[in-house]
């Protein structure tokens, strides 16, 4: 759970451009609190999420809900489909059919 939360809290602050001290102040926490349950070395109480999230300006389920569907993939990944999903359905078979190309390639040079 330290972890998640603080993955999330990076997340957070590098998406919406809010540094830890800021994070600090708008939430009159002490910058080692933050300090410490970004680097998954405590967890938050729900009394110091709810002021993080205030500062954020999201609710708790948003907390824990991240909107972004490609949270958990590598920048390759996250890349691949965030242009994937710009393509009309002709450029997408087109890019399906190169990778099939390329995995059967790739399985015949094993």
């Amino acid at each position: 759970m330290e972890e998640y939360v603080a993955k999330r809290l990076e997340e957070l602050c590098e998406t919406q451009g809010i540094t830890k001290y800021r994070l600090a102040q708008l939430t009159d926490l002490s910058q080692t609190t933050i300090a410490n349950i970004i680097n998954a070395k405590s967890s938050p109480t729900i009394q110091t999420l709810t002021l993080i999230c205030d500062a954020f300006g999201i609710s708790l389920p948003q907390f824990f809900h991240s909107s972004d569907p490609f949270r958990d993939l590598t920048d390759i990944q996250r890349e691949v489909l965030t242009a994937l999903s710009s393509f009309d359905q002709e450029k997408r078979d087109i890019l399906l059919a190169f990778i099939r190309s390329m995995q059967e390639k790739t399985s015949g040079d094993q």
